[in-house]
């Protein structure tokens, strides 16, 4: 199955929350796994919309305890490693889709590029070379899955 992380926000407003749902559900929708970092803001809503839609999410944690994850993660990953588990994210994903976020999502998405991971922008980080900077969550997904091998 194809694996897809999502990275972004920790903490989201309303609007950023349903673009992450809505990001999730289609994810799930092309039947693949869902990646994210387990806790809350869009990792939290992307799930949500993963598990809406019948979809299967893994939460790489940073802390010791699978108790810390979202509810809607449904496989959690316990890493002790806090943002160290950045790379095993990132690993462990077939392509990437960063939504808005700071400084842990620009780690996350360096950490991508230099592992030669495709990542598709949607309202991240600017400017930045070989991200695919997407407008909508359907175009987010629909890029992401056009970007695989």
């Amino acid at each position: 199955m194809t694996r897809v992380g999502i990275i972004g926000a920790g903490l989201c407003d309303p609007k950023l929350s349903a673009l992450a749902e809505e990001v999730g559900r289609r994810v799930a929708e092309h039947k693949a796994i869902l990646y994210c970092g387990g806790l809350g803001g869009v990792m939290e809503a992307s799930a949500k919309g993963a598990v809406e839609a019948g979809g299967i999410t893994v939460g790489i944690l940073p802390g010791v305890k699978a108790t810390e994850a979202n509810p809607y993660i449904r496989i959690p990953v316990v890493t002790g490693m806090g943002h160290a588990r950045n790379v095993i994210l990132v690993r462990s994903c077939d392509v990437l889709i960063a939504i808005s976020g700071s400084h842990g999502t620009l780690s996350e998405i360096a950490l991508a590029l230099k592992m030669w991971k495709p990542v598709v922008g949607l309202n991240t980080w600017k400017h930045l070379s070989d991200v695919h900077y997407v407008k909508s969550a359907k175009e987010a997904v629909e890029k992401a899955f056009a970007l695989l091998p």
